[in-house]
């Protein structure tokens, strides 16, 4: 149904919070973001990745709002059931740090004065109370999610989820209980994956100490190592076996200095004969080489620190130092005792914690392991077959990569917040049972009720979120939405978690639903400021997103993201460019206001449709409407929603707002009212159809205007993609650009000449064909150029007998132009002008001539292609004898 306007003037200026708060709550209340199941249409869906409660908005969250609900509006608009499914994730050891904070200060206490239970309720409040605020947040930024479906990684249905998931994998032999060296966070006092840890490079030192070689005086080994204080743990040390240095030595025994402990020298094909001596002190219980060793050699395992990496009861007298107290202590004895040789600077990689920004401590600790190798597999092979593609598709080498190194996952958090590890042990009979309940009665085995208890540790908050795309659907029952929405479409996330999360997404989806969740991996990159720093508090450079909105407005900043971003590569942002994206939407609203002045009220809507004897201009705006439809849909298509908007940007205000509202004003004041008529249909077809190719960039301006526009339905957010209805018209658009290039050469003329003001005269000598055309758009040039109505001459230019003199002249494609300025132009400068335009036709000249010598070009590039090289290349050298020949006629 088409819908004319009521009869209402529009504020002068937009206001971007009264459109946001209104028209979000108009989406809502008609219940747009909720997808209907219809079997009969295949839907669209993406999960949103989880935010972690514990987090205030920031950019990067942003970033995933404008991508994803781009993407979406977009699904929508072209008719397919649309899923955005929201929700939180708890945030396993930033969500207790969070609250144990709180708790230090208002309190006084730790997480284990209250105690597991009294714990976690205190964190159940504060996620209550705060698990809204990021939603109300991403509501801020126009987020169309389906907030009917809205999960959270700890709620009642994800919890069982993760019971049955992690039994099934239990009782499958793909989780097992095992003793192995694991990255110790010993601030969070908790393990933490390989891929939580970042590795910073410092310059530190490299001790270089000697140990005694058992029964024979004077004789001493020397290792080399950056963390003394762990030879405290030391149970042998290993050389290479073909090191002949120590072949004699293999087999023998070394006293360790200051414990006295009897340790043995064993050969290791792991060792580096060139590192430091070729000889390694080998620590078993804290680094995973020496773990390795030891494994090899039946060596004993001592674990030195205590959980907090203070020195424990094995450390001797260090007992209750700090480690890197401990390390100066040790240092200090070893050279009292005559055992410290030398010490090296030595630039080597410290392990730090990404979650508490403290150097991890590698600790042998008994822990459950998913069996990773078996649910890999299938994962690789679908991103080898293309069942799953990644853009940009880089990373598809990065990810099986990875995939085909990986090693078992260490999932056990000695957290208190967190999935429980439904594993309960019987110390009645020995028995260790999974089960899919919250709570066991009874052991299964021999019935034991007052003997059973359940592990203390919970799960790696990325277990279930390696379940999420399936979780949020219903599994492990067999929903309605589980059926229809499974598997997904696209799942958008930063390059940097495509380790912990998208593979592991991948692997569950395949194990547990046989199918992968998704088939497209969008992977963005990291927002940074405009000078490419990361954005931090300390560095005094963080860009506040909440803060743009109310500032520029939330489709100023989704625009700037949106457009400054590539796919996988990070993304300067500045507050200039949000300047850029509002004046962006000021300058539609003021086009729309302009429009809407000239009377909409009786004007039915209409789609923009070439007719043959149209005015060029119309001919010309509409087919490069029909060029920008098609491109802008294939971009977005192809996920390049920064070329995409870029191109509207250009279309909606370059093209449309400089130039084809300017040639309409001519016919708007028309006292004819079909020409009137005819003017504003275009106007108005072919904005309302821009406002539908915007409106997923920047949805609530175009809301806005749309309504002040005859248009159908009753919000542009379910309205009908804009399609391609017709052929374009390329010699319209051919036409009108060589009138437009003649408009702008004289604007840049007088603009040179510093009379950009007056009105001249000017005389254009056009190719024969083209001067039918040039005299229909007399009106045009002389209003878009700037020439007074009685001085404009066009001639055939093989019909002027001589070029001006005492003129400004430039040529274009298809015309000479002369603006006989007498009085205002300084020859000496129009000369130099010549020279240089003279110099660029040359290089253009050069340039192609290269292009079409390359034999590689010319026999492989299409016939197309080619031909438009060489007709650039004439057109150039036609040029270049022109402004040759103007040069000639100055006298120079």
């Amino acid at each position: 149904m088409s819908e004319s306007i009521e009869k209402k003037e529009m504020e002068k200026a937009y206001n971007p919070a009264e459109a946001e708060s209104k028209w979000y709550a108009f989406w809502s209340e008609k219940g747009y973001f909720t997808p209907q199941i219809d079997k009969n249409k295949k839907p669209w869906v993406c999960i949103m990745p989880p935010p972690n409660v514990t987090g205030a908005l920031h950019q990067g969250h942003a970033l995933f709002v404008g991508v994803q609900d781009a993407m979406t509006r977009y699904h929508r608009m072209l008719g397919e059931p649309t899923l955005w499914l929201p929700g939180s994730d708890h945030a396993g050891i930033s969500g207790e740090t969070v609250v144990e904070k709180l708790l230090l200060q208002q309190e006084k206490k730790t997480k284990n004065d209250l105690g597991r239970e009294e714990f976690l309720k205190r964190v159940w409040v504060w996620m209550d109370e705060y698990r809204d605020v990021i939603v109300r947040q991403m509501e801020v930024l126009g987020a169309s999610a389906d907030w009917t479906r809205l999960a959270f990684t700890m709620d009642p249905p994800r919890q069982r989820a993760v019971r049955v998931a992690f039994k099934r994998l239990f009782d499958a032999g793909l989780i097992y209980r095992a003793s192995r060296i694991v990255n110790w966070d010993p601030k969070s006092l908790t393990v933490i994956s390989d891929l939580e840890v970042e590795m910073e490079a410092e310059t530190g030192s490299l001790w270089f100490i000697r140990y005694p070689v058992k029964g024979e005086a004077d004789r001493y080994v020397t290792v080399a190592t950056t963390r003394p204080e762990t030879m405290l743990g030391d149970t042998g040390v290993a050389v290479s076996p073909s090191d002949e240095r120590y072949a004699d030595l293999v087999g023998k025994t070394l006293i360790l200095p200051l414990v006295g402990r009897e340790i043995p020298i064993v050969a290791d094909e792991g060792v580096d004969a060139s590192f430091g001596t070729g000889a390694v002190k080998t620590t078993p219980g804290h680094d995973p080489l020496d773990f390795e060793i030891g494994q090899r050699h039946n060596l004993p395992v001592i674990n030195i620190f205590n959980p907090d990496a203070t020195v424990n009861e094995n450390g001797g007298k260090y007992s209750g130092l700090d480690r890197f107290v401990a390390r100066k202590q040790v240092v200090a004895d070893l050279e009292a005792g005559g055992y410290m040789v030398k010490i090296e600077p030595h630039l080597h990689n410290v392990p730090y914690s990404e979650r508490s920004g403290v150097p991890v401590e590698p600790l042998v600790r008994e822990q459950w392991w998913v069996k990773v190798a078996p649910l890999a597999q299938p994962a690789l092979e679908a991103a080898y077959d293309g069942r799953v593609k990644f853009v940009p598709e880089r990373f598809k080498k990065i990810y099986t990569d990875w995939m085909e190194n990986i090693h078992d996952w260490a999932v056990s958090r000695q957290l208190f917040w967190g999935h429980r590890i439904p594993v309960w042990f019987c110390d009645a009979c020995g028995h260790v049972q999974a089960t899919e309940e919250e709570k066991l009665d009874a052991c299964e085995k021999c019935g034991s009720t007052d003997k059973i208890w359940q592990d203390p540790d919970v799960l790696d908050t990325w277990f279930s979120s390696g379940m999420w795309p399936f979780t949020t659907l219903g599994w492990p029952d067999q929903t309605e939405d589980l059926e229809y929405f499974y598997p997904g479409s696209v799942m958008e996330t930063g390059y940097e978690i495509i380790f912990l999360w998208v593979a592991r997404m991948i692997m569950f989806g395949m194990h547990f639903m046989g199918e992968v969740p998704f088939h497209t991996v969008y992977l963005n990159g990291i927002i940074r400021d405009e000078k490419g720093a990361k954005m931090s508090k300390s560095k005094g450079n963080v860009i506040n997103p909440l803060e743009n909105v109310k500032e520029f407005g939330s489709d100023a900043l989704r625009y700037t993201l949106l457009t400054s971003s590539t796919p996988g590569v990070d993304t300067k942002l500045s507050l200039t460019r949000l300047a850029d994206s509002r004046n962006f939407a000021n300058k539609l609203w003021n086009a729309t206001r302009f429009i809407h002045l000239s009377g909409l009220e009786n004007l039915a809507y209409q789609a923009p449709v070439l007719q043959p004897d149209m005015p060029l201009a119309d001919r010309w705006i509409i087919s490069r409407y029909y060029e920008v439809v098609g491109n802008v849909t294939r971009l977005i298509e192809q996920y390049q929603f920064g070329e995409a908007g870029r191109a509207l940007y250009d279309f909606l205000w370059g093209e449309f707002c400089d130039w084809y509202i300017e040639v309409s004003k001519l016919r708007l004041n028309s006292t004819d009212p079909a020409t009137k008529q005819a003017a504003q249909q275009v106007l108005v077809g072919v904005l309302e159809g821009g406002f539908r190719l915007l409106h997923p960039f920047m949805p609530f301006v175009t809301e806005e205007l749309w309504h002040n526009l005859p248009h159908q339905g009753e919000s542009i957010m379910v309205a009908a993609w804009p399609q391609v209805t017709a052929q374009v018209d390329r010699e319209a658009i051919t036409q009108f650009e060589a009138v437009q290039e003649v408009i702008k050469g004289i604007r840049n003329a007088k603009s040179e000449a510093k009379v950009e003001s007056k009105r001249v005269a000017a005389i254009i000598a056009v190719r024969p064909e083209l001067k039918a055309l040039f005299e229909s758009e007399a009106d045009t040039l002389i209003r878009l150029a700037g020439i007074e109505a009685d001085k404009l001459e066009i001639v055939e230019d093989t019909q002027l007998p001589e070029a001006p003199r005492q003129a400004i002249s430039f040529v274009t494609s298809g015309a000479t132009v002369y603006l006989p300025l007498s009085g205002m132009v300084d020859l000496a400068v129009e000369r130099a002008r010549l020279v240089k335009e003279i110099e660029e036709a040359r290089k253009e000249i050069e340039k192609g001539e290269k292009t079409l010598s390359n034999s590689n070009f010319v026999d492989r590039a299409p016939a197309a292609v080619v031909a438009k090289e060489r007709e650039k290349l004439a057109a150039s050298v036609e040029k270049l004898a022109r402004l040759e020949a103007r040069l000639a006629d100055l006298g120079a």
